[in-house]
């Protein structure tokens, strides 16, 4: 059961995403207020994506027929993400960002010590590549949620 719901965590993308993380800010919601919300053409579209939350076991109804994100799935599906108020944005912009202002107050600081220059750059170069980089291709698979 855990690998069938690892599996389907991450073939959680695209639509199905955009709803379960419509889900997670909005709270209980029906499913025209999905479909409206995320601008789908039907309502068939919208109990569509939110069919296979529910399969999964990331969404459930109430007895209302309203829908709503179970909190303990998000952890699987947004793994690599941090939650933060209604954004989620990826771990490694916060990595990303320290080591931007790190390497540019160690930059500064160089300008008194001009030996390590060359050691600083080419460090503080790879170091700030791999971490944008990373980043920007973690942003790319929650974008399609926006």
């Amino acid at each position: 059961m855990a690998e069938v719901k690892k599996r389907v965590a991450t073939e959680v993308k695209g639509n199905t995403l955009r709803v379960y993380l419509y889900l997670l800010q909005s709270g209980t919601s029906d499913l025209r207020d999905v479909q409206h919300a995320l601008d789908f053409s039907t309502p068939s579209l919208a109990s569509y994506h939110l069919g296979r939350l529910v399969e999964a076991g990331y969404v459930a109804q109430n007895e209302h027929g309203q829908y709503f994100a179970k909190g303990d799935s998000s952890r699987e599906i947004l793994e690599g993400y941090t939650k933060l108020g209604a954004f989620v944005v990826p771990q490694l912009l916060f990595f990303a960002i320290i080591f931007t202002a790190l390497i540019g107050f160690f930059a500064f600081m160089s300008l008194s010590y001009p030996s390590y220059v060359p050691l600083l750059a080419a460090v503080s170069l790879a170091m700030v590549l791999v971490l944008w980089y990373e980043t920007i291709r973690v942003w790319r698979r929650l974008a399609s949620w926006k």
